[in-house]
């Protein structure tokens, strides 16, 4: 008989009770199981992650992605456990593997043995049922560490069951392959464990077990044997190299009866606690104390909230990370996305109210931005950080014009004066800037007041694919979104100078000249906005979801029947589940599927390709225009079946524009779980 995970149960808004409940109709279907991904962080860029039936499928995956320069410098050091229990002479594989062979060869399948797995918090936790026997697995990080910790508990079962664990270990950059050859790691037996140096120079790192809390001390087998071959097929639909090969380091074996537990411990920390029962405590009681800050700060958003909101404020932490560098203690920048981007202005700025200000945690919103007021020049802000340490790149029309906007409403939140007299020299720069010109044209057009930016071969704009020397979505000129936020910006420093009783009248007086100037976007041939002004070719009326954001930003520039025409064909043209195409179905390049080699899934992303950020903003320009708050939260309830089908509790970077709107790219990203946080949070407060 079929067993089925149980129906969610509505919980307290600091409960841990968890939105993803997977039964065995996910679990016992390999295909299924494989494409649901778990991810834990541990707030200084480090993760591990792999699927729930725990085969790898992407070279991202492992058990110890360690941040060995915070919050970059991410390398692989364990891939994953291979387990296997015994019981009265029988053998039971619980992992699950898939080789690189001409038969694609599965073996073992331990994915036949899992009950249901479901989170607990934002701990992944698996249940196996074999021979009488009930087996948990949690996996978490501790905060601030690169260590992770598995535990595994024996919950029911007579006779008592024998677990091995083979650790396969690695040491490469995360973007990377191995192909061993004969590559000879030195494997050193110490207290509890063994310790890995991969080669001269590397950072040496540890697997340890708790035998305190095991009925018979781990006995400890160390190894030196490759495991070749492993498969990799999201690789191989990315059009990369699709299989890698792992060394199989030690086995762990110790016998457990019910009631007790083993604990594996991956960690390149010195000193390491093997108490893994307060380590577990001390992660879940962070996790409460999440929910605790988010509830208190939102009161009314909690108490109505549905289990996939309280899951989005746990999944918005593991975005927030120590940039040391940055000169702030705690978290001060934002991983863009898992499980391969670092940190990036752009995406920090748009993300950072969602997931600071919306679950409670301003101080976090103000550590940020200080931390990027260093990086500010010429007035622009980085684009890109990039993981080997080289300078930030200054390479987007936008970013800091998003810092506007954060800062906008950080302020709001809690009218925090010494920030902004700290703040607002830089503000002023970037503004001057603009007005002076800067990188790549930037520069403020004298006759409309208006935002031009652009050369030939650089992506300036979020649209920012390129292929070689291609820049698939250019958008050389006036770009909306770009101007609807230069227009915010400018109404924002007016803002601020009278907050600080400074003179105003020069940002009102620009800001007046950009909202004049911005009705010519108004394209009355196609009833909505063009997406780029002065361009090489003239204006550009192609169909786009730029011109959202020229409704949802607080000041709209466009009469209110502009606004909702351009909010309906939003909704007719570009919705896409979850998310808003980039591009409508019927405009000439649309392509409806993110698949394929690089170039190929480059000439889709910003061409069809839909994006889950950008619902934020078209659910609070909806409530903007219909005043209808049950009707624009009814465009977030998707998020609820979302959540359990892609990145397990988070939500996706993209996904195709054509139906069934498959969740596509990095499986947790920053600013689409900020923006879902934001829009929700502002549609229950105005209902």
């Amino acid at each position: 008989m079929k067993r089925r995970a149980p129906a969610p149960v509505k919980a307290r808004s600091d409960s841990l009770t968890g939105a993803v409940n997977l039964g065995r109709e996910i679990t016992a279907d390999l295909a299924a199981a494989c494409s649901r991904e778990w991810l834990v962080t541990n707030g200084i860029g480090g993760y591990a992650a792999g699927t729930v039936a725990g085969a790898l499928t992407r070279r991202y995956h492992g058990l110890l992605v360690a941040a060995l320069k915070p919050p970059v410098g991410r390398t692989l050091l364990v891939a994953k456990i291979e387990e296997i229990a015994r019981v009265a002479g029988e053998s039971f594989e619980l992992s699950t593997d898939r080789w690189h062979d001409a038969a694609g060869t599965v073996a073992p399948q331990g994915w036949r043995y899992i009950d249901k797995f479901q989170l607990e918090g934002a701990i992944p936790v698996w249940t196996y049922a074999f021979a009488g026997a009930v087996l948990e697995k949690r996996i978490w990080m501790p905060y601030g560490a690169n260590t992770t910790c598995v535990l595994y508990k024996l919950r029911e079962g007579s006779p008592p069951i024998e677990l091995s664990l083979k650790a396969l270990v690695n040491y490469r950059d995360y973007h990377g392959i191995t192909h061993a050859g004969d590559w000879q790691m030195r494997i050193e037996p110490i207290a509890h464990g063994l310790r890995i140096t991969a080669f001269d120079g590397a950072t040496p790192f540890d697997l340890l077990s708790d035998a305190a809390v095991a009925v018979d001390a781990p006995a400890l087998a160390p190894a030196h044997d490759w495991y070749r071959n492993f498969d990799l097929a999201l690789e191989r639909e990315r059009g990369m190299d699709d299989s890698e090969d792992h060394l199989m380091a030690g086995t762990f074996r110790a016998t457990l009866k019910p009631g007790t537990s083993l604990a594996f411990f991956a960690t390149t920390e010195q000193g390491t606690s093997l108490d893994a029962a307060r380590a577990l405590e001390d992660e879940l009681k962070r996790e409460r104390s999440l929910l605790t800050t988010w509830s208190a700060a939102q009161p009314a958003t909690a108490k109505s909230s549905p289990d996939w909101l309280r899951q989005l404020v746990l999944a918005a932490d593991a975005f927030l990370v120590a940039r040391p560098a940055a000169g702030e203690p705690g978290p001060c920048t934002v991983i863009a996305g898992y499980p391969w981007f670092a940190d990036w202005g752009r995406d920090t700025m748009i993300a950072l109210p969602g997931l600071t200000l919306a679950t409670g945690r301003p101080e976090i919103a103000r550590a940020i931005l200080r931390a990027y007021a260093r990086y500010v020049d010429g007035g622009m802000l980085p684009n890109a950080f990039p993981d080997a340490g080289s300078p930030p790149e200054y390479n987007s029309v936008d970013a800091a014009l998003w810092y506007f906007e954060a800062a906008r409403q950080t302020f709001a939140a809690k009218r925090d004066l010494a920030l902004l007299r700290q703040l607002f020299p830089i503000l002023e720069e970037i503004i001057d800037a603009h007005i002076r010109g800067t990188r790549f044209g930037i520069h403020a057009d004298p006759a409309d007041g208006l935002l031009a930016a652009g050369q030939a071969g650089v992506q300036l704009t979020w649209m920012d694919s390129k292929i070689g020397d291609w820049v698939v979505t250019p958008r050389i000129g006036k770009p909306i979104e770009v101007n609807a936020l230069w227009l915010n910006a400018l109404a924002t420093m007016a803002a601020f100078a009278r907050a600080l009783r400074r003179g105003a009248k020069k940002y009102e007086t620009l800001a007046q000249k950009a909202q004049i100037g911005f009705a010519r976007f108004w394209n009355a041939a196609r009833g909505f906005c063009f997406d780029v002004l002065d361009g090489p070719s003239g204006n550009d009326a192609t169909l786009r979801p730029n011109q959202i954001l020229a409704v949802s930003l607080p000041v709209c520039a466009l009469i209110l029947d502009q606004q909702r025409a351009i909010v309906d064909v939003c909704a007719r043209e570009l919705l896409a589940g979850i998310a808003l195409r980039s591009l409508g179905r019927s405009e000439p390049g649309y392509r409806g599927h993110y698949v394929g080699p690089q170039s190929e899934r480059d000439a889709a992303y910003h061409q069809g390709t839909a994006w889950p950020w950008l619902l934020g903003p078209f659910v609070l320009a909806h409530l903007r225009v219909h005043r209808d708050p049950a009707a624009a939260a009814a465009f977030l309830a998707p998020i609820a079946q979302h959540i359990s089908s892609y990145g397990l509790g988070t939500v996706a970077e993209i996904c195709d524009g054509d139906a069934p709107f498959s969740p596509r790219g990095c499986f947790a990203q920053a600013w689409s779980v900020a923006e879902i946080l934001r829009a929700w949070t502002a549609v229950s407060s105005a209902g």
